[in-house]
């Protein structure tokens, strides 16, 4: 008993020293005042609000509050250490009805809060005089510390093309608040909380690193990063019925298996809270819960001396439920967090590998303009040769375009195929290959998918070259082997085969090699994925491939910036389709040749142009060489955002407008007749987001500038004339 007493008295003291410790660092920061602390008038999706991150204590010395004048979170830190109001400025409505603890963590089967309190006797809303009456949880992680610095790099990107934003990392603050158990309990086990907002938008990051500072193993079976208990959505009272999801976009960077985050979310978990008994709903059914975890594991082994680190989960506020605005935030915030899908080369996959074409190709994309080659697929590329005359083979090509101004890269396969049964991904319901994602599919963790790493590691250093198409990512496969060296078995299969793509993909970013996958991989590296479409469309008629591509573009939109999408151009067949599907011979399909390039430069979505070559006659290289100039003279505007005016189906008209309010240009519209027939409209515009109030100087192409009034919804109504299956565009300053 005596020995009992003596650690439960060593801990408090050590807990007390700890508790000084944070109370001294939190007399050290200002005092908010929330009437003098706001950020810059204007529309931050206009880039007119100077919304800085600032870190400041309570009048009553017991909270932090981090914020940026869109955004804010508050926490108490004495006598426990809670989150409790995460606040949308912008509208004023407080996200938060209870507490709920920082994270949870499961080390060694046991399960532990971080952080937290005890004693809330209402879930449905909270007072802040409520905090007085709550009382630590002493079974949780402590606060025992926090330090704030600027924003980190999660990992080296040496930029070296054209890109709309280099900045990196992102400007904001960041707070790692650590975190300890008491008592004997995980002993040299802490754990670091750590929140990220960014400047000049309404987002904040939250992740973990576990530090293992013991003499012993220690086991992470799963975790939380971020548990929130939110103001629902709706307030149903019956069973049936939809229960929507709060109004908040949250997404992380642990994402697999689709184009878009929709498809490759595989975090975020909106659940009933069964503890908020006075809701609405009689069923306690309401999504009002939301967890950031993973589906399976990590169960990662931390050995001592070594640290194990979450991923990243992302909190936008939305300021409304306009479509398209929702659309912008989320489009801006993938400039701020991965600023390399603003690169945007224009490039053509070659069909190719023998040298003389290659070395033609070359040259062409140097005559017209393009900036890229990629060995695309069936082209006889196989960068998983590492052969000294494979190498010597590519590197000459490498250096012959590099001499030419020309990027050279290619494609190679990883996943939707099967090594053997050694190697294959495991199937824990049959023991046996088969059934992944794919079908069949290597496992990224087995000697073959490591072998396969540094293989195209070796290749893309041996070679110089700047470019790789990674079909197949890693998509997120589990594997029950327990003979792969790269993972122990089944829970720790996913997060090591991500993990070890993740690095990859980082690995590139700091080569500056340009990346293209099809697959949500932005935030760890990934420049471009496919902008939404099915590939046996490409296999079709010519003129149906127009209207479909529009299609492609404009619902493709929505979620991603211009810069993080391809679309295709099959001048060679693709799947099929014959001679009425394809481009080629070029010289005489010039007016499909011609419309393929205008929409997707017009939408600034580079497309895969795939074939041998880029022109075939003096007509068909003048087309290309004056449609690549039109793109490059207005560049920037046409990779700034894009407007969704009319979808194409065909029947009238459709359009896009590009706008960039601190541009020059301050949008460029796009308008297609796909009729057989001229047609004149009058097309309504909404300029809000072009930053104009009061005049637009408006010119049709080259021609005259003309002159309009704003209206009060900030829209201006143009009339144009567009010739059968054309387009005309509009530059508005």
């Amino acid at each position: 008993m005596k020995s009992i007493c003596f650690i439960l008295l060593l801990c408090g003291a050590g807990n007390i020293v700890a508790q000084n410790l944070v109370q001294q660092k939190l007399e050290q920061l200002p005092v908010y005042h929330p009437d003098e602390f706001k950020s810059a008038g204007g529309d931050w999706l206009l880039g007119s609000t100077k919304a800085v991150t600032h870190i400041f204590k309570s009048t009553n010395g017991n909270d932090l509050t981090i914020t940026n004048g869109l955004v804010s979170r508050k926490f108490r830190l004495q006598p426990y250490m809670a989150c409790y109001e995460f606040k949308n400025l912008m509208t004023g409505k407080e996200m938060l009805r209870a507490i709920e603890p920082e994270a949870e963590i499961e080390i060694n089967g046991k399960s532990y809060n971080v952080g937290g309190a005890v004693g809330q006797f209402e879930r449905g809303y909270m007072q802040y005089d409520w905090l007085n009456k709550f009382s630590n949880d002493v079974h949780a992680f402590q606060l025992v510390d926090f330090s704030i610095r600027d924003i980190q790099s999660r990992f080296e990107w040496n930029p070296g093309r054209w890109a709309t934003n280099k900045q990196w990392p992102p400007q904001g603050k960041q707070i790692d608040f650590t975190f300890r158990l008491l008592g004997n309990d995980l002993q040299g086990v802490t754990l670091d909380v750590i929140y990220e907002m960014y400047d000049n938008i309404p987002l904040m990051s939250k992740s973990m690193i576990v530090h293992n500072e013991g003499n012993r193993i220690i086991r992470i079976n799963t975790f939380k990063s971020e548990k929130l208990a939110m103001v629902e959505e709706s307030s149903g009272v019956n069973t049936e019925g939809v229960f929507p999801s709060p109004h908040i976009c949250i997404q992380s960077d642990y994402t697999f298996g689709g184009n878009s985050f929709a498809d490759a979310n595989h975090t975020t978990y909106w659940l009933t809270d069964s503890l908020y008994s006075s809701q609405v709903n009689y069923n306690l059914q309401s999504h009002c819960l939301v967890e950031s975890k993973p589906p399976i594991g990590p169960e990662y082994v931390l050995q001592p001396g070594k640290n194990f680190e979450t991923f990243h989960t992302y909190e936008l506020m939305y300021d409304g439920y306009d479509k398209e605005r929702c659309g912008l935030a989320e489009r801006k915030m993938y400039r701020i967090l991965a600023p390399w899908i603003t690169e945007n080369p224009i490039f053509l996959h070659l069909t190719t590998t023998d040298p003389g074409k290659v070395k033609a190709a070359i040259n062409q994309c140097a005559e017209v303009g393009f900036e890229m080659v990629i060995l695309s697929f069936g082209s006889g590329l196989d960068m998983e040769d590492t052969s000294n005359i494979n190498i010597e083979k590519f590197k000459a090509l490498a250096d012959y375009a590099h001499l030419k101004g020309i990027e050279i890269g290619g494609y190679s396969l990883f996943s939707s195929r099967s090594i053997d049964s050694v190697n294959d991904v495991i199937n824990p319901k049959t023991g046996k290959p088969g059934g992944a994602i794919f079908g069949d599919a290597p496992c990224l963790g087995s000697k073959w998918g490591l072998e396969y790493l540094q293989k195209l590691k070796t290749f893309i250093t041996k070679t110089g070259f700047n470019v790789l198409e990674n079909d197949g990512p890693y998509p997120g496969d589990i594997c029950a082997s327990t003979t792969h060296p790269g993972h122990d078995g089944l829970k720790d299969s996913q997060w090591k085969q991500w993990y070890l793509e993740s690095s990859f993909y980082q690995w590139l970013r700091k080569k500056d090699v340009y990346l293209n996958a099809p697959d949500w991989y932005f935030l760890n590296g990934s420049n471009k994925t496919g902008v939404g479409y099915r590939e046996d469309n490409w296999s079709l008629p010519r003129e149906r491939q127009i209207i479909l591509g529009r299609q492609n573009i404009y619902d493709g939109t929505w979620d991603k910036a211009p810069g993080m999408s391809w679309t295709f151009v099959p001048l060679t067949q693709y799947h099929g389709g014959g001679d009425a599907a394809t481009i080629e011979p070029l010289h005489n399909h010039l007016d499909a040749y011609q419309a393929h390039l205008a929409q997707n430069f017009g939408s600034g979505i580079q497309a895969c142009y795939r074939g041998p070559r880029l022109f075939d006659a003096p007509a068909t290289e003048a087309l290309v060489k004056k449609e690549v100039a039109w793109y490059k003279k207005y560049r920037n505007i046409l990779n700034a955002d894009i407007i969704h005016i009319r979808r194409p189906d065909g029947r009238d008209y459709d359009a896009i407008m590009h706008v960039d309010a601190k541009g020059k240009e301050k949008a460029l519209v796009m308008i297609y007749n796909p009729l057989d027939i001229k047609i004149n409209r009058k097309i309504k515009l909404p300029l809000y987001y072009t930053g104009l109030t009061t005049i637009a100087r408006i010119r049709e192409k080259e021609n005259a500038i003309q002159l309009y009034h704003l209206n009060r919804d900030y829209s201006v109504e143009v009339s144009v004339g567009i010739a059968a299956h054309s387009y005309t565009w509009l530059v508005i300053e």
